[in-house]
């Protein structure tokens, strides 16, 4: 399968952001924006309390909903926990495991973020596994080892029937809200080709040909051309700027664009 062939994705990370009139008013003016454009795959993860709000807007629409977080259990004794369960219940086909706020800020250990990836899979929801290193380990030279490590861990145990349902992102977590450090194009493909590497050493080449691979280190409208352009990035999963509808949609446009050009015949 030749890049071209995979197609495009751009993630909406809302993270803690907006009230419920400000997610009505974000979806629908994405809703509005992308219209009936299908050259891209558009993902929307709002917070957990407006998941049902944003479905509703989302239905008939070519955009897909997804969560940000999920507990690897159907239910049961876990205050302030989400289930699967109830994420398919709300609508959402996606959900995102692994985010490097959940790794640093949370302590979310590769083992833990491996059960929730076997348990979304199995409950039947698609997983967006993110995976990056922070400066400390990139100055150290272990961008690789720890790409390594994370993608091992986090895809150990999973069925190969369910491999068409996992994405990756590469969440460079030095570049991401930092003024001071920002990874290059280069640097992302780089990063890409790691890790479609250890794919098809896992799963074998054929798979990692298939799999999508998403670049998260905080992709703007001003460079979203130039990351979606380089070899083996498929997509960007998108923080800040997906909070204004005018700038998600211009990333959006840039996927389509490059999208094009990649499918052109050679």
């Amino acid at each position: 399968m030749k890049p071209g062939q995979r197609r495009k994705v751009v993630v909406g990370n809302w993270k803690m952001h907006t009230t419920a009139a400000e997610a009505t008013q974000l979806a629908q003016g994405v809703v509005d924006g992308v219209g009936n454009e299908d050259g891209v795959s558009v993902i929307l993860c709002p917070p957990f309390p407006y998941l049902a709000l944003v479905g509703a807007i989302l239905k008939r629409s070519r955009i897909t909903l997804g969560a940000q977080n999920m507990y690897p259990e159907k239910k049961g004794a876990f205050t302030g926990e989400v289930s699967p369960t109830m994420l398919l219940d709300v609508g959402c086909k996606y959900v995102i495991l692994g985010h490097s706020e959940r790794r640093h800020k949370m302590g979310e250990s590769d083992a833990f973020i491996n059960q929730k990836v076997r348990f979304a899979l199995a409950s039947g929801l698609d997983v967006i596994l993110c995976v990056g290193e922070t400066l400390e380990q990139r100055k150290a030279n272990q961008t690789e080892a720890m790409l390594d490590r994370q993608l091992n861990s986090g895809l150990a145990d999973v069925p190969v029937a369910d491999l068409p349902r996992i994405s990756i992102a590469y969440e460079p977590v030095w570049a991401i809200g930092n003024a001071d450090h920002h990874a290059t194009p280069q640097q992302a493909e780089d990063a890409h080709a790691i890790l479609r590497g250890r794919f098809s050493k896992l799963f074998g080449k054929e798979a990692a040909e298939a799999v999508t691979i998403q670049y998260g280190g905080s992709v703007e409208p001003d460079n979203a051309a130039a990351f979606l352009s380089r070899n083996g990035v498929d997509g960007a999963l998108v923080g800040g700027a997906s909070l204004k509808a005018d700038e998600l949609l211009a990333i959006v446009r840039a996927g389509i664009n490059e999208g094009r050009v990649e499918m052109q015949p050679t």
